[in-house]
């Protein structure tokens, strides 16, 4: 049995968003804007069909499922195998000061090369192929035909997303990143799963 398609949703913002900050694995929460910006997409989605939804245990990612679920008679799933890239010692710094102080990161950004954030921390490549991972197990436990709504983190999902589609993260930087509480959507195909829709949320 396989899901007949996958919503790929990022969480709602947090005060580390708004600052700039690297979160990783630090459990930041939505603030209020993030909250509102939950509500708004569960609205949107509300008509999608969704029947089943996991969720990063990350609190910006499981309450943002819930907030977005509530009302659908949807229960949310918790797999920790959804977190975001693990940042290891870059947790709470600003991304600005990352790029002044390791030379190569804003040149590995622009040329779609991955490396590991931070000493600590794992590469996309490393986070996605555990998203993917988790997102497959997922939509393989789905009846055929279901709709399924996975929230996470902007990178991790990003790079999952590439993987699955039997990319790799060097085409990261083809995409625009996923903004806070927006979405893609993928459906199965013959080798790979194919994009179907991207970015899409509450401001389009």
């Amino acid at each position: 049995m396989t899901a007949g398609s996958i919503v790929l949703l990022r969480h709602g913002v947090t005060d580390w968003n708004d600052g700039g900050r690297f979160q990783g694995h630090a459990d930041i929460p939505l603030n209020d804007a993030g909250r509102e910006q939950a509500i708004a997409a569960g609205e949107l989605l509300r008509g999608a069909g969704i029947t089943r939804a996991v969720s990063s245990d990350l609190s910006r990612a499981s309450e943002t499922a819930r907030l977005v679920t509530a009302g659908w008679g949807v229960g949310v799933e918790v797999d920790a195998r959804l977190r975001e890239v693990n940042v290891g010692s870059w947790a709470g710094m600003n991304i600005d000061d990352i790029g002044r102080d390791v030379p190569d990161f804003w040149p590995a950004i622009r040329e779609g090369r991955d490396f590991r954030r931070s000493p600590t921390g794992e590469s996309a490549t490393e986070a996605g192929r555990r998203v993917a991972l988790a997102v497959l197990d997922h939509a393989e436990a789905a009846d055929d035909g279901e709709v399924l709504l996975v929230v996470g983190h902007g990178l991790s999902l990003r790079v999952a997303a590439l993987l699955l589609m039997g990319l790799d993260y060097s085409h990261a930087r083809l995409f625009g990143g996923l903004v806070n509480c927006h979405w893609m959507v993928l459906g199965p195909g013959e080798d790979h799963w194919r994009l179907l829709t991207y970015n899409a949320g509450a401001n389009d």
